[in-house]
């Protein structure tokens, strides 16, 4: 795991990953809870469309844990790879720029990932 911040890149230390695989793994919980309220009320499939909002804090979670770069972060134009809460500012334009287009790649990403989990679980026949 890199230690140094790598503009576009990497903007996460150890701690910091470890919060978004813990963000990932509650909205995973979250998703799995609202999926056996669905059926298990025997709601419309239409009701099914609630899914992407805890299918989309998993993979917001799931995609920052694995390529170690925050898409907040990546806005703001911070980075943390000390201990949790312990920002630094990142000082390039060039930088800043990189980074803004990570975090909008992420976000994309995450978005298409919580929608097609969405549609299987729409168009499942259970």
């Amino acid at each position: 795991m890199s230690t140094a911040y790598i503009p576009g890149s990497c903007n996460l230390g150890k701690a910091e990953v470890r919060r978004r695989q813990f963000v990932a793994l509650i909205g995973l919980l979250l998703s799995i809870t609202t999926l056996v309220g669905l059926i298990g009320s025997d709601a419309p499939a239409s009701a099914r469309w609630a899914m992407f909002a805890p299918l989309m804090v998993f993979s917001v979670g799931f995609i920052q844990s694995r390529k170690k770069f925050c898409l907040a972060y990546g806005f703001m134009g911070t980075f943390n790879l000390g201990k949790l809460g312990d920002l630094s500012r990142v000082q390039n334009p060039e930088d800043r720029k990189a980074d803004r287009k990570t975090a909008l790649g992420i976000l994309i990403q995450a978005a298409a990932l919580a929608l097609v989990l969405t549609l299987i679980i729409v168009f499942l026949p259970f």
